[in-house]
C-alpha cells in the first residue's frame, strides 16, 4: 500500500493556489469594509473574509502536521516554522513602526512615544490586540488599527505550537479519539462564548469565541484529512458532495458541529485533486498579501487617494498590495527558505525552463 507521505497528491496540489485565493478574499473584501464605499458592497455579499480565514485554518492543519511528521527533529520543524513565517511578520511590524510617522499627523517626538514603543513591543510578539493603533495614524478612518489582519498570526503560531502536543497525544492515545475529542471541544467553547456575547451584550465574548480554541475544529479538520488522506482519496467524490451540501444547509440553519468538517472536505478536495499545475513556480505571495493589504488600504483611506472612483481605488490598492508581496517574497520570504524548500526548488526549475 501507497505509504501516505509518498502519496504523488502531496507533492503536486493546488493549495499555494488556494491560499492566494483565500488571501485575496480578504484583501476584496477590507477594501470595502474599511472604506464604506457603496459601489462595492456587493463585495460581501459574494465573498466571505470569515469562510476564507477559516479555509486557511484547514489547510494549515493539513499542511503543519505534515510538515511535522516529515521532520527529523523538533528542532528543525521549530526552524521551517519560524523561517516561514516570522521575517515577512517582523518585515512589516517594524515597517508600519517607523514608516508610519511620515503618516501620523503627530510630530515625530510626540510619535516616538511610550504608546508607540508599545505597538512595536506588543506586535512583535503577535500580541496585536494589547497595541492595534499607533501615535496620530488612521485616527480619522473608520476604523483605526494599523495592520487589523494581524490577529490570525497570533492564532496560527499557537498552531505551530501546539502541533507537538497533539502529535504526542496522537501516538500514546489514539490520532483518530484527539482528533474527535478536540474537534467537538472547540465546537463546544465557540457555541459557549457565542451565547455569553448574546446573554451579556459583551463583545469580548465573541472575540473570545475566535481566538485559538474556537478555530482548533478548522485545523483539527484540516489534520483529520491529511492522517486519513488514502480514506478520503477512495471516497473523495462522496466527502465533497456531502460537504456542499451541508455547507449550503448551513448557510439556512447553522451546523455549527458539521460545518468545519464539510468546509475541510471542501478545501481539501480542491487543495488535491482537479490539478492546476505548479503554481508556486513563482513564489508564493499568498503570506505577503494577507500581511499587507490592510496598512496599504489604511493609507489610501487616510488621505482620500481616488474616492471619488471607488473602481479605481479598489483596482489601485489590489495592485499595490500585489506588487507589495512580490517584493516582500523576493526581498524578505524566500531568502530565509531552507534550500530544501519545494518554492525555492519551483522557482529554480521556472527560471531554467525559460
Amino acid at each position: 500500500m501507497l505509504h501516505r507521505d509518498d502519496n504523488p497528491r502531496l507533492r503536486k496540489n493546488n493549495f499555494d493556489l488556494l491560499r492566494l485565493i483565500f488571501a485575496a478574499t480578504v484583501a476584496f473584501v477590507h477594501a470595502y469594509e474599511l472604506s464604506g464605499y457603496e459601489p462595492l458592497s456587493w463585495i460581501p455579499q459574494i465573498l466571505s473574509s470569515d469562510v476564507a480565514v477559516k479555509s486557511f485554518f484547514v489547510v494549515s492543519g493539513f499542511l503543519i502536521f505534515m510538515s511535522y511528521e516529515r521532520s527529523p527533529s523538533l528542532a528543525s520543524y521549530a526552524s521551517k516554522r519560524v523561517r516561514r513565517i516570522y521575517p515577512a511578520y517582523f518585515t512589516v511590524v517594524t515597517l508600519a513602526a517607523f514608516g508610519l510617522v511620515f503618516v501620523s499627523t503627530e510630530s515625530a517626538g510626540n510619535y516616538f512615544s511610550p504608546e508607540w514603543a508599545k505597538y512595536l513591543a506588543a506586535n512583535l510578539v503577535f500580541l496585536n490586540f494589547l497595541q492595534p493603533t499607533l501615535p496620530g495614524v488612521f485616527e480619522l478612518n473608520r476604523y483605526t488599527a494599523v495592520n487589523g489582519a494581524l490577529w490570525t498570526l497570533k492564532v496560527e503560531v499557537m498552531f505551530y505550537i501546539s502541533v507537538p502536543v497533539f502529535v504526542h497525544l496522537f501516538r500514546k492515545f489514539s490520532e483518530g479519539k484527539i482528533l474527535a475529542v478536540t474537534y467537538f471541544l472547540s465546537v463546544i467553547y465557540t457555541l459557549l462564548m457565542t451565547w455569553l456575547a448574546g446573554q451579556t451584550g459583551n463583545d469580548l465574548f465573541a472575540e473570545l469565541g475566535r481566538q485559538l480554541p474556537g478555530q482548533l475544529s478548522y485545523f483539527m479538520a484540516g489534520a483529520f484529512f491529511y492522517y486519513r488522506l488514502p480514506f478520503f482519496e477512495k471516497n473523495a467524490v462522496v466527502f465533497l458532495g456531502a460537504g456542499v451540501l451541508t455547507l449550503l444547509a448551513n448557510h439556512f440553519y447553522p451546523l455549527p458541529f458539521l460545518e468545519p468538517f464539510a468546509l475541510a472536505a471542501v478545501v481539501v478536495f480542491f487543495g488535491l485533486f482537479l490539478y492546476v499545475g505548479r503554481f508556486g513556480r513563482y513564489g508564493d505571495f499568498s503570506y505577503s498579501i494577507y500581511i499587507l493589504h490592510f496598512p496599504i488600504i489604511q493609507i489610501f483611506l487616510q488621505y482620500g487617494w481616488l474616492s471619488k472612483t471607488p473602481w479605481l481605488y479598489l483596482a489601485a490598492v489590489l495592485s499595490l498590495t500585489l506588487a507589495a508581496g512580490f517584493a516582500m517574497w523576493h526581498l524578505v520570504e524566500k531568502r530565509f527558505l531552507l534550500r530544501s524548500s519545494h518554492y525555492l526548488a519551483e522557482t529554480a526549475q521556472a527560471a531554467t525552463s525559460r
